[in-house]
């Protein structure tokens, strides 16, 4: 093949890409909840990254003069502590800063880990078939059967209270809904003419699996993945409310949800806050799930 040949099917290739990127824009964008869902993930993003310089304190250095300070704007506030302060004195607002961090590597390596584990059980079921489809899909009912919170604490309980532990059980549980979205989409896939054609020329299940099939079953994968970012943060904010996450002085915010249950009728702020956070970032990021899922179903796209 001459220089000219392949540089005209890289230049075709290039522009197929650049194509598709602006079909799918054009897609997300008409969902005007998720392109906000995505500017405020992206602030999110942000102000994980910039904590150390957007947040006006240490979130864990305590101040014994100034224990349940309320917000800048309420009686008794003061500008040093624009959100008020906890139980210690430590400072609201630097400890939401520096809890988004924690949410977004909660959500990272869930997702990491139930998606890889799910992507690999479910193409092993999905491509195989037979007793081992059988066996796969019977563990994962039996996974399933549990409520996803209680079944999240037990494994807690063996494993040991922890950031870390909590997030492997998430991970866990949450895995299941990957291996039956990926089997699914494998058993459809798996007989059509481009995968007998592959098979045919000689590529064995491995090639099969992974380059030929795999990438034509990512679309609903991705979704998927969206929406179980959001159920991570959830479940790793509920966990550490129950004391069996994140451990103090952690500011995660959860935990700081625990650690102010008791002072709920007497400091309102320390309380809503953390639970605002909650709210708008798992908010957000299923509004950005909605979106993916409009540009990237070619059933929705067709309706």
């Amino acid at each position: 093949m001459s220089d000219s040949t392949t540089a005209a099917i890289e230049r075709a290739a290039r522009s197929a890409t650049r194509q598709v990127l602006r079909d799918f824009w054009r897609d997300f964008r008409r969902n005007r909840g998720a392109v906000l869902g995505l500017a405020v993930f992206v602030a999110l993003v942000a102000i994980a990254l910039l904590a150390p310089l957007l947040a006006p304190q240490d979130p864990i250095l305590q101040n014994r003069d100034a224990l349940l300070m309320p917000p800048a704007w309420a009686e008794a506030g003061r500008l040093d502590y624009l959100l008020g302060t906890d139980a210690v004195g430590r400072d609201i607002l630097s400890r939401l800063i520096f809890g988004a961090r924690f949410s977004l590597f909660i959500g990272v390596v869930v997702v990491s880990i139930a998606l890889t584990g799910g992507i690999l059980i479910g193409l092993v079921a999905g491509y195989f078939g037979a007793w081992v489809d059988g066996v796969i899909m019977r563990v994962m009912d039996v996974i399933l059967a549990f409520p996803s919170l209680l079944l999240a604490l037990v494994l807690v309980a063996i494993l040991g209270p922890g950031l870390l532990n909590a997030m492997i059980a998430i991970a866990i549980v949450l895995q299941p809904h990957f291996v039956r979205l990926t089997r699914a989409s494998v058993m459809s896939e798996k007989h059509r003419d481009y995968v007998v054609s592959a098979r045919t020329v000689g590529a064995g299940p491995l090639r099969l699996m992974f380059l030929t099939i795999l990438p034509n079953c990512l679309a609903p994968l991705i979704v998927q993945a969206t929406l179980s970012f959001s159920n991570a943060i959830l479940d790793a904010a509920a966990l550490g409310f129950l004391g069996m996450g994140a451990q103090p002085p952690t500011p995660e915010w959860g935990t700081m949800l625990a650690e102010a249950r008791e002072f709920i009728l007497r400091a309102w702020w320390v309380v809503t806050f953390p639970g605002i956070a909650i709210l708008v970032s798992v908010l957000a990021i299923n509004l950005v799930g909605d979106g993916l899922r409009d540009a990237l179903d070619p059933k929705l796209k067709r309706s």
